[in-house]
């Protein structure tokens, strides 16, 4: 049967990636097996025209998208992203990844994603509220609070899911905090949401580093991507006594073999928005931040960035996904033939869908929980999901993102299979 989908995939193109951990999965499956084509094929893809009067008077237009990849264990749930590079396919993939994850991490959700092709840093505040909302306002159709939910990704944050929870809201009659999530505190936002996906990747981390020996005191860390993501794992490393000797952002790439002192290096990214200027540290180019020796690096900013040539660059023992889809199946065909270890995006950064999840409950049921509870409740579900994905690649002797798919489609399928199909 021909795989029917929305566009034409390579190989390392987001959606073709992520086909082809489907494909690698489908081994693993049993009887369920007979469903897999339901993850191979979005469930729903929305593509919106947004057009917005810009501050000069004249009328801009721009592409956004909303795919719901499947709605099979509870409604979509994925962020949004303002970038320029934003495409279906990207959207797809992105999406498919969220359905995974949540099954992975058990979360009662389907996957879902969005995005708009623009350059936000080019629009004022005004040009980008008005198209936060003309989007929200387009993709209403298919999202709510019971059907899907957006969240901040690339580019976007707290006040942009504000405009969305107010724009929504206001087309349905009544106030909806549930609709999204990672919106401010005032506005039924919930306590460590900003610090969840960082904090996840470091407690997925620390467990994976005890099963391979790893010793946190002294271990050195490189980040690519120093945002929200990266800065806090590269944070909660150093305070758990590790070294961060290599970081790459947007605006360049430093190193240092001794380690960075954080607290100088965080001030100054605060102050300056990037890394560039940093004295603390010495200047490489961009592509020699591969070439440096670590024992965990954590690519942290877009998919598709360790692909086979990098990865026989790579000196470290282990790789820890904070971005979604950092590496390619040729980069870690090659890492696996190395012996280096990945813990995939399903699982190390799950730790911001994890506390969107609290969010939504609390919107709810409005009670709210502490700081200290939400960490400690994050971080008993991450360590059980990792645990068990850890222990179904030992038992299958399957790498572990091959693992985390597993135990994700096992799920996603058998809900399907419970269901049944329509009509």
């Amino acid at each position: 049967m021909s795989n029917l989908s929305f566009v034409s995939p390579t190989r390392n193109s987001p959606w073709g990636t992520y086909l082809s951990q489907i494909d690698a999965v489908e081994p693993y499956l049993g009887r369920l097996s007979r469903w897999v084509e339901t993850l191979r094929r979005p469930k729903r893809a929305l593509i919106v025209d947004i057009p917005i009067e810009l501050d000069n008077g004249t009328v801009a237009h721009f592409e956004g998208y909303r795919v719901q990849h499947s709605l099979t264990r509870g409604p979509g749930k994925g962020g949004v992203r303002y970038h320029p590079d934003v495409t279906l396919e990207e959207v797809m993939a992105l999406s498919g990844w969220m359905t995974i994850k949540n099954a992975a991490v058990n979360l009662p959700y389907g996957g879902a994603k969005g995005g708009i092709r623009v350059e936000p840093k080019m629009l004022s505040q005004k040009e980008l509220e008005k198209l936060t909302r003309r989007y929200t306002s387009e993709i209403g159709l298919i999202i709510g609070p019971n059907q899907d939910i957006p969240a901040p990704d690339v580019n976007t944050n707290g006040k942009i899911m504000a405009w969305m929870m107010d724009t929504y809201s206001m087309n349905v009659g009544a106030t909806s905090t549930g609709v999204v999530t990672g919106k401010p505190i005032e506005l039924g936002g919930s306590l460590g949401r900003v610090a969840a996906t960082g904090r996840g990747v470091f407690v997925v981390g620390r467990e994976a580093m005890r099963r391979l020996g790893i010793e946190m005191e002294g271990a050195r860390v490189a980040v690519q991507g120093f945002g929200n993501v990266g800065s806090i794992a590269a944070k909660m490393f150093a305070s758990s006594g590790a070294s961060i000797v290599a970081v790459q952002d947007h605006t360049g790439s430093i190193a240092n073999t001794l380690g960075f002192d954080m607290a100088a290096l965080l001030a100054h990214v605060a102050e300056h928005g990037g890394v560039k200027g940093f004295q603390g540290g010495d200047v490489i180019a961009n592509e020699e931040f591969w070439d440096q020796p670590s024992d965990v690096l954590i690519p942290a900013a877009l998919e598709g960035q360790i692909d086979e040539q990098r990865a026989r660059r790579i000196q470290t023992r282990l790789v820890l996904e904070g971005a979604n889809g950092p590496t390619t199946p040729d980069g870690e065909a090659v890492l696996a033939d190395r012996g280096i270890v990945v813990v995939p995006d399903v699982i190390a950064n799950a730790g911001g869908v994890t506390v969107s999840y609290f969010e939504w409950v609390q919107d709810f049921s409005s009670f709210f929980w502490t700081e200290d509870e939400i960490n400690l409740r994050l971080d008993k579900i991450l360590v059980g999901a990792f645990k068990h994905i850890w222990e179904t690649g030992e038992q299958h002797r399957i790498p572990l993102r091959t693992a985390a798919f597993t135990v994700a489609c096992s799920r996603v399928l058998q809900a399907r299979e419970e269901r049944g199909l329509y009509p």
